[in-house]
């Protein structure tokens, strides 16, 4: 009873605010949230302080941030601001080059930040935060990798702190099918391609794949190869590829295309032939999955496509998921692709420094884990406390992750991640070969310098 009025708490500080956070939120008791974290974060007296926060989110995730960032409001006195723009990317930098930063960005990629610290826009994270990180967050070196970057001096440091976070090595398909045809889920790549072959030998087809997204067509390609490279390769032979210091032709990146065509190019392998992949939309590729007798019976994609299945799907029940396996054959580990919000300095005060401190604290991942929409890698909050249990069991990806690894697509140059690598794997999928795929992408790279 204590947990479902916390939680219930939670939800009613989202309409209620700030002003009465304190009333219904904030006494602690023998309920799951970590409240030690709290009573600590009340040592720190910023009463009055202004502490601005700039950042992507509007509408429903707004609110789950302001109610975050109202605990710390509550506990520390100061005046905490969020703003959320859907043109961020453009407005931070203005901001910056006008010296009118927040206290603290939120940014929707790594790039940026990047780009930023090299600017000297960003201010380096407390000392010790690194350290903090690599202990308490699962594959923890990734994130501190993924936040640091080289400053104005060209000296690297931890500028980016990751917080709210979404996982894309996901396979999606229905339990009842898998049961009425006796399949299990399977525990490597070899497993998951026996299983593909298994359902064409049984008269199924294994995979639905939709690349069709209007002016985006061919991202969700982008998605397997990168997969893929985590599955094949070593991690520093990802980071290398995403900043091309490992070419598009290089025979590694050549070799994760070619396992992305293992399973889209095989017209046995997918609904409507490979011929399909191209021009079936990436919403509506699921809908095979839901078809009587089905039509496919996996479906790679990220942790939002349940948004686009049939209205009224209980994911857990009548759809769900598995992560997508490595090969065991490898000795790769557990790594998972994602994405996810990082936390920067970009205008310095006591508020900021103790802001980053309290995203340390296991209740601030908690107090959003209690709403909805919400992932995260520190492995001492409570995953009880998830109010989907969908949610918790794609969280126990990601805390099983070895390796963490940022799309990298969006961390390549625009022209190449949101333009030829999509259009590349539109081609590649309508039969030119991965080599001269390959090769054109890093022509359009090249072309870039």
């Amino acid at each position: 009873m204590k947990k479902l009025f916390l939680m219930s708490a939670a939800a009613a500080a989202l309409t209620l605010g700030a002003a009465h956070a304190q009333e219904l939120m904030f006494t602690p008791g023998e309920g799951d949230f970590n409240w030690e974290s709290y009573e600590a974060l009340k040592a720190t007296q910023l009463n009055g302080e202004e502490v601005t926060v700039f950042g992507p989110w509007l509408g429903p995730d707004q609110a789950f941030a302001e109610s975050v960032l109202a605990y710390f409001a509550a506990a520390t006195g100061a005046d905490v601001k969020y703003v959320g723009s859907d043109s961020f990317e453009q407005q931070i930098v203005i901001d910056a080059e006008a010296g009118s930063a927040p206290n603290i960005a939120v940014f929707p990629q790594p790039g940026l930040a990047s780009d930023m610290a090299g600017r000297g826009f960003l201010t380096p994270l407390p000392e010790g935060t690194g350290d903090w990180v690599k202990e308490n967050y699962a594959a923890g070196q990734s994130w501190v990798d993924l936040g640091t970057y080289a400053g104005q001096d060209g000296t690297d440091n931890l500028y980016g702190f990751f917080y709210k976070v979404d996982v894309k090595s996901l396979v999606w398909y229905i339990p009842e099918n898998f049961e009425d045809a006796g399949y299990e889920i399977p525990g490597s790549m070899e497993e998951l391609k026996a299983l593909t072959e298994q359902i064409v030998a049984d008269g199924g087809t294994p995979w639905c794949i939709g690349l069709g997204s209007g002016g985006a067509t061919g991202w969700p390609a982008t998605d397997w190869v990168e997969d893929m490279m985590l599955r094949t390769q070593a991690p520093d032979v990802y980071d290398k590829w995403v900043s091309n210091e490992v070419k598009f032709t290089d025979p590694a990146v050549i070799g994760a295309i070619e396992e992305f065509g293992w399973f889209a190019r095989n017209d046995a392998f997918v609904a409507g032939g490979a011929g399909a992949v191209a021009t079936t939309d990436f919403r509506d590729s699921p809908k095979g999955l839901f078809s009587s007798p089905p039509q496919c019976y996996m479906h790679h994609q990220a942790s939002f496509i349940p948004a686009f299945f049939p209205e009224g799907t209980e994911v857990g029940t009548d759809a769900d998921f598995f992560y997508m396996p490595a090969y065991e054959s490898k000795d790769l580990g557990t790594p998972v692709l994602g994405a996810g919000t990082v936390w920067a300095i970009t205008k310095d005060s006591p508020g900021a420094q103790a802001l980053i401190e309290f995203l340390k604290s296991p209740i601030a991942h908690e107090l959003w884990m209690a709403q909805k929409g919400f992932l995260t890698p520190h492995k001492g909050v409570n995953t009880d406390l998830f109010s989907d249990p969908t949610l918790k069991k794609m969280n126990d990806v990601l805390l099983g992750a070895t390796t963490f690894r940022f799309d990298g697509s969006d961390l390549m140059p625009g022209g190449v991640g949101a333009g030829s690598f999509w259009t590349g794997m539109v081609d590649y999928t309508g039969g030119r070969s991965a080599e001269e795929v390959a090769g054109a992408i890093q022509d359009s790279w090249d072309a870039l310098k």
